[in-house]
C-alpha cells in the first residue's frame, strides 16, 4: 500500500532482552522487569505509530516480538533481525511495513577497505597519527523501502556508535596500576571517542557511496552517543547550509537533521533524548538526504515535524517501571516533490 505521508522512528531499547538471560557478563531482567519493559514500549511505539522504526539495542529477537506485539505493529509490520539472534550480544534492528521492504536487510559490521586514519601531520610541529580500528561495535543495519511505486526507493540506514563512557582499560596487557589508574578515567574518554569518530568516519564513507550522484533518497536513524553540532554528527553529515527562505539548494551527499529542520518551525528548542548528571543532551538523531529538505532542488519528500517523548527521561528509575533510558524520535514526511523551473 503506497502512502503519500511517511514517518521514521529512531528508539534505543536500553538492553532488551529476554527475561533470564545476561546482559554483557552481568544480571539480566526478572520476569517482571521484562513485562513492564514490553508493556511500555507497547504504548510507546503505538502512540509513535511510525511506518519504519530503527532499534539499537536488541539482544533478542523474540523480545523485539513480544514489543511490536504489544503495540499492535505484529500484523503490519516486519521484524528485522539477524537470524539466531538469541541474547548473544547487541544488535540493531528495525520494524517496517512489510509490503515496503524491497529485498532483504544486511547488517555491515566492517569499515570499508579503504578507511584509514593514518596523517605524518599537516606541518612539521605535529607528530604523526595512525589508528587501527577496522569495523563497528555495533554492525550497521541497512535495507531498503519503497513506500511510493513512482518514486525513487528510500535506503534506510539505522546504527549504533560507541558511547561516551569511558572504556576500562585495567584489563590491557599495557596497564600498570601504579601509573595509570589516576589517568584511567581520562584515557577511557578518549579510546571511546576517538572509537566513535572512527565508526562515524567509516559509516559517511559509506553514505558518501551511497548517495553521490544519484536521487536516491537516504535516512539514517540511530543513536550516534553526541550531539547535534558535536563532531561526531559534523562527520556524518558533511556540516551542509541550511537554506532560509525562497533559496533553493541541496547537497548531493549531504545529510540534514531532522532536529535542525524542526527548529525552523518553531520559536523554542526543547530536543532532547537523554539525561546525564543533570544535562539534557541529543543523541538519537533521524538524518535526512536531500530529497527531504524542503529547500533542496531535488526534493521529493517534504517534512512535516519531529515528535519527541521524552517525559520518561525525567525519572531515573527504568529498569522498575520499564522505561528506555533515551527519548523516542519520530520525524514525518509528505509526498510534495520541488517544483523547479
Amino acid at each position: 500500500m503506497a502512502r503519500e505521508q511517511i514517518s521514521f522512528t529512531t528508539c534505543n531499547l536500553y538492553n532488551l532482552n529476554r527475561p533470564g538471560l545476561p546482559i554483557y557478563q552481568g544480571e539480566g531482567w526478572t520476569q517482571a522487569q521484562y513485562d513492564e519493559k514490553i508493556s511500555w514500549l507497547g504504548i510507546a511505539l503505538e502512540v509513535m505509530a511510525a511506518d519504519v522504526i530503527g532499534f539499537q539495542e536488541l539482544w533478542h529477537a523474540g523480545a523485539l516480538d513480544d514489543a511490536l506485539m504489544a503495540a499492535g505493529l505484529e500484523t503490519s509490520h516486519r521484524a528485522l533481525v539477524p537470524q539466531g539472534h538469541e541474547g548473544q550480544g547487541i544488535v540493531c534492528a528495525a520494524a517496517v511495513r512489510s509490503e515496503w521492504l524491497v529485498g532483504e536487510p544486511e547488517w555491515i559490521a566492517d569499515f570499508p577497505e579503504n578507511f584509514r586514519l593514518q596523517s605524518q601531520g599537516d606541518d612539521p610541529q605535529t607528530p604523526e597519527i595512525d589508528v587501527s580500528i577496522d569495523r563497528f561495535s555495533r554492525p550497521v543495519l541497512h535495507f531498503t523501502i519503497q513506500p511510493v511505486e513512482t518514486q525513487q526507493p528510500i535506503a534506510v540506514y539505522v546504527c549504533h556508535l560507541k558511547s561516551k563512557s569511558p572504556t576500562q582499560i585495567y584489563r590491557e596487557s599495557w596497564y600498570e596500576r601504579e601509573i595509570h589508574s589516576r589517568y584511567s578515567t581520562a584515557l577511557g574518554y578518549a579510546i571511546s571517542t576517538i572509537r566513535r569518530t572512527a565508526e562515524a568516519a567509516a559509516l559517511r564513507m559509506m553514505l558518501i557511496e551511497r548517495m553521490r550522484g544519484n536521487d536516491m533518497p537516504v535516512i539514517v536513524l540511530g543513536d550516534i552517543n553526541d550531539e547535534t553540532l558535536s563532531n561526531t554528527a559534523n562527520v556524518l553529515t558533511g556540516q551542509p547550509r541550511y537554506l532560509l527562505g525562497l533559496s533553493a539548494g541541496g547537497g548531493d551527499a549531504s545529510l540534514y537533521t531532522a532536529q535542525t529542520l524542526q527548529q525552523y518551525r518553531s520559536t523554542r528548542d526543547v530536543y532532547y533524548t537523554h539525561i546525564f548528571q543533570n544535562e539534557r543532551t541529543s543523541l538519537d538523531h533521524i538524518l535526512v538526504s536531500q530529497e527531504f529538505y524542503d529547500n533542496s532542488r531535488r526534493r521529493i519528500w517534504s517534512f512535516q515535524g519531529l515528535d519527541i517523548l521524552n517525559d520518561h527521561l525525567n525519572r531515573d528509575d527504568h529498569r522498575e517501571t520499564g522505561t528506555t533510558d533515551h527519548g523516542i524520535v519520530r520525524a514525518t514526511f509528505q509526498l510534495q516533490p520541488a517544483q523547479v523551473a
